[in-house]
């Protein structure tokens, strides 16, 4: 794939403002900068970096967050997420490119549908079922894999099991690696992540754009009200949804 300097720009200001909105709310990037990737890259392709990007950045703040992890759900959450990573690498195999890139604008448009409802119904009902959070991580394998947005599933599953949002927000973190190296892993072994990968070199540039979107996130963390930083992304979010969706259906 070669990379024309509007293609790069476009990606690292999709990879740094990512990075700026996972350090103020813990979540953000995938849906951020997935649908955006998938337009810019193709469905497959573009998916495919921002799962790298989202592990890259996940790993990162886990070393500032680490001591507010949750680890017994969240390795159970994790656990999940590596077969729901299987059967998404087989959806992405198996889907055209058009259909995968209406896939990804579908669920991204759904997710941000979901994330305003669970906001706007405000305290949801405890469920104490033992299989609520297996099941939210495995589902959010899948999503993750397919379309690199797996944040809303995680935010639902978190209002419903009542978890305090310190301990969610740094237990997400080892969550968002594990599902972003599971799907980048699963997705090579099954040569589902198309022919057309970035080239080498675009890592360190990636790795080091996340490093300044992270260092900006903590500067503006304590000047821009988080409920401001979730609507950016909410914006930002549905107008790649959207796009990716019109795109794929003119694809077809």
């Amino acid at each position: 794939m070669v990379f024309s300097a509007p293609v790069l720009v476009l990606v690292l200001a999709a990879v740094f403002v990512g990075a700026v909105l996972q350090r103020l709310s813990g979540t953000g990037m995938g849906q951020v900068l997935a649908p955006i990737l998938a337009v810019v890259l193709g469905a497959a392709t573009g998916v495919l970096v921002a799962n790298a990007t989202t592990t890259v950045s996940a790993l990162m703040m886990l070393v500032a967050l680490r001591r507010d992890v949750e680890w017994s759900r969240t390795l159970l959450i994790c656990g999940f997420a590596v077969p729901g990573a299987v059967v998404g690498g087989f959806v992405v195999k198996q889907t055209p490119a058009a259909w995968l890139q209406v896939i990804v604008g579908a669920v991204v448009l759904s997710a941000i549908l979901i994330t305003v409802a669970a906001s706007a119904l405000g305290r949801m009902p405890t469920l104490r079922n033992r299989w609520i959070t297996p099941l939210a991580g495995f589902l959010g394998g899948i999503f993750n894999t397919t379309a690199g947005v797996s944040a809303p599933v995680m935010v639902v599953h978190s209002r419903l099991v009542d978890w305090n949002q310190k301990a969610f927000a740094a237990s997400m973190q080892p969550v968002f690696a594990t599902m972003g190296f599971s799907s980048v892993l699963v997705k090579s072994l099954m040569s589902a992540a198309g022919t057309a990968l970035p080239p080498w070199w675009l890592l360190p540039v990636v790795v080091v754009t996340v490093v300044a979107g992270i260092l900006a996130g903590g500067w503006l963390a304590q000047r821009v009200r988080l409920e401001r930083a979730r609507s950016v992304a909410l914006t930002l979010a549905g107008l790649g949804g959207f796009s990716a969706l019109v795109r794929g259906l003119m694809s077809l």
